[in-house]
């Protein structure tokens, strides 16, 4: 009989999990708490071991056709251009993969047999109670459930962390700094299909992404720690008119304006997550819900796709769940830790917050 597992989340964690538990025959039920999949966000990278993933999932020659490749300026107040750089051509980028977020999703999505795997979407779980041979999953809507194990693959801010391990704060560490982002068509920027437009002053940064089909505008600042609803829009746009209002430098006037008018504007605190331990009993935790490295890596999706493939094969070359669950923890920890600790150079680059970092973040694009 099948072994039947549950896991929260219908992302890069969660989907690359399901591909390859059910490659090892178990019994897969996936939740999600949107009414469908994410697809929208800024482009996204793969790399390095992620990729070997891509192959081994036959992928890659998917993802490599959907190629977000583009060119960025860095821009001034006067919306002069300061540097111009193409980020796929970088030497430390080369072999990497830039996608659009939800080309990669859907990529994933679809090489899983629907009719093997069931996908609940508009839905959560709303506890946990862990037995010797299984764990006891309520749902917010439905019939609560008995499963062999539940991973969690939903996010920073993961309800599955939150009820086998214990408080959001317990493990994050926030990084000083809020973002949002949202649709930007109706901005004109003046430059070319496929180009990204920075701007930056001291602690602030605004990004328009600009596709064939639109465009995305993102806004990132530093700021203390606030207090804030992550499921109240209006609070949210609130404090981005806090920060940005009467601000005329470049496209800041029009960005904001497009995000405090969003109906699906995204905004959240850039945070890292830190655990002793992925894994409790017969649950485990997966991408960001366990060690979130914060966008400023560029690494939180090849973390997400390496470490639930890592999981998957744990589980699958080992009886004993306890030495496969050991063997993440044990074995991908590494890797982890060395990514999250490439945060501050990213922080430094994004929202410097002196003039001198400023000047630097520029000419490092000019060379």
């Amino acid at each position: 009989m099948k072994k039947q597992v549950l896991i929260s989340g219908a992302s890069f964690a969660g989907l690359t999990l399901a591909y390859w538990l059910n490659k090892f025959g178990y019994g897969v039920t996936v939740v999600e708490l949107g009414k469908g999949l994410r697809t929208s966000g800024s482009p996204i990278d793969v790399r390095g071991e992620a990729l070997d993933i891509a192959k081994e999932m036959g992928i890659y020659d998917q993802i490599k056709a959907g190629e977000f490749v583009h060119r960025d300026e860095i821009v001034n107040a006067q919306d002069e251009t300061l540097a111009t750089f193409a980020i796929n051509t970088l030497e430390e980028y080369l072999g990497d993969i830039e996608i659009h977020r939800g080309d990669l999703v859907k990529i994933i999505y679809d090489t899983l047999p629907t009719d093997e795997i069931e996908i609940i979407f508009n839905n959560s779980i709303s506890a946990l109670i862990q037995h010797e041979d299984d764990v006891e999953v309520s749902f917010e809507k439905g019939e609560s459930k008995s499963y062999d194990f539940v991973f969690g693959a939903d996010g920073t801010h993961s309800a599955v962390r939150k009820l086998a391990f214990g408080p959001e704060d317990q493990f994050k560490k926030f990084l000083g700094v809020y973002f949002a982002f949202a649709k930007a068509d109706q901005i004109e920027t003046g430059r070319p299909k496929s180009t990204g437009i920075v701007y930056r002053e001291l602690g602030k940064q605004a990004v328009i992404y600009q596709f064939k089909e639109g465009a995305n505008a993102i806004l990132l600042f530093r700021a203390p720690k606030l207090e804030w609803n992550y499921r109240d829009l209006n609070q949210q746009k609130q404090i981005l008119n806090d920060y940005f209002a009467g601000n005329t430098n470049w496209k800041l006037p029009e960005i904001l304006d497009a995000m405090l008018s969003a109906n699906d504007l995204y905004f959240d605190e850039a945070c890292q997550i830190h655990m002793p331990s992925w894994t409790k009993g017969r649950v485990a935790l997966i991408g960001d819900a366990a060690y979130a490295p914060s966008f400023f890596t560029g690494m939180g999706t090849s973390l997400a796709m390496q470490g639930a493939a890592l999981l998957a094969k744990a589980l699958h070359a080992n009886a004993d769940y306890h030495i496969a669950f050991e063997k993440y923890n044990e074995g991908f920890r590494p890797f982890v830790e060395q990514t999250q600790a490439k945060v501050t150079y990213g922080l430094t680059i994004q929202l410097p917050e002196t003039e001198e970092q400023l000047q630097a973040s520029i000419t490092a694009l000019s060379n």
